[in-house]
């Protein structure tokens, strides 16, 4: 079974937001070692989850994991993407799909924060 990942944002008028987005993706593939990964966006960004989805299947995912790339569990997480997921789970029904919880609650996210104000504090 091939398994496939989609990075799911919201997307941004700010092209260089998405790119970001884009970036974070082909991270994910390069350290994970992860053959099918794609970003994925709500609105204002290409492709949306169904296009993502699409381009996994096309190049051989049976399974693919949703992956929200949101700080916390808010509406569009709650709503819209259970929605999506449903929709493109009923599209493409021979595929597996599920979603990872938010970032929010990783035991990694304070070490983030740490580092950050250490160096805000390192450049006074």
């Amino acid at each position: 079974m091939k398994t496939g990942i989609a990075v799911f944002a919201h997307g941004s008028r700010i092209e260089a937001a998405n790119e970001a987005v884009r970036a974070v993706a082909a991270e994910l593939a390069r350290a994970g070692g992860y053959a099918l990964v794609e970003p994925a966006f709500l609105e204002l960004g290409y492709p949306d989850l169904a296009g993502a989805i699409a381009k996994l299947v096309d190049r051989g995912a049976s399974r693919i994991v949703v992956v929200p790339y949101f700080l916390t569990l808010g509406l569009h997480l709650e709503r819209d993407l259970p929605e999506l997921v449903r929709d493109a789970a009923c599209r493409f029904d021979s595929v597996a799909i599920e979603m990872t919880p938010p970032l929010d609650g990783h035991p990694a996210l304070a070490g983030i924060l740490l580092d950050r104000v250490r160096e805000a504090l390192e450049g006074v």
